[in-house]
């Protein structure tokens, strides 16, 4: 089979990728093609997520391990295939290029071309520029907190940020030496 991915950025308005990969192919694989069509140079570290209809992250494929702990399941992108995640049309995953700022592209299985093969991916469709592969020190992007930290943050209205007594060793401002 083939898959026909559509890749967009929210950086971007305008800027439009389509590959055709085979459906055995590799995350790897995937992650390369998506790099050549945007001419990035390769990163040391990078990530797909596998989303939900509405865009929520449910699994990692990640391009080197991270944590090896054996109570949670690794997927790595040079050993896992396409069609072990993905198998119907409109399936969504994240594929973050810039692990540091959280930056990446939003890509739909947009579709299923049973009953062919592929030997090499293509990019099917480049429209627009791609955002800047690396971001410059006054560009980065600062996530917004999305943690409600009103009084019952804390466990309790009565909660006083001024009964907390200093740390031992280190002195309040007010204090002399």
């Amino acid at each position: 089979m083939i898959y026909k991915f559509t890749i967009i950025s929210e950086e971007v308005e305008g800027f439009v990728r389509d590959i055709q990969i085979d459906s055995e192919s590799t995350f790897l694989a995937l992650h390369n093609s998506i790099l050549a069509s945007v001419d990035y140079s390769q990163v040391s570290n990078a990530s797909f997520y596998i989303c939900d209809q509405y865009w929520d992250k449910e699994n990692e494929v990640l391009l080197q391990e991270i944590d090896s702990n054996p109570e949670f399941d690794t997927w790595l992108m040079e050993d896992t295939t396409l069609d072990h995640f993905l198998e119907e049309e409109r399936q969504r995953i994240i594929h973050i290029f810039d692990l540091e700022n959280e930056r990446g592209f939003h890509i739909e299985l947009t579709e299923i071309i049973p009953g062919e093969s592929l030997d090499e991916d293509k990019c099917t469709r480049s429209k627009g520029e791609a955002p800047l592969q690396f971001l410059d020190e006054d560009e980065v992007v600062v996530q917004e907190n999305t943690v409600d930290l009103d009084e019952d943050f804390y466990g309790s209205v009565d909660f006083d940020l001024e009964d907390i007594a200093p740390f031992e060793g280190i002195e309040e401002e007010n204090d002399p030496l």
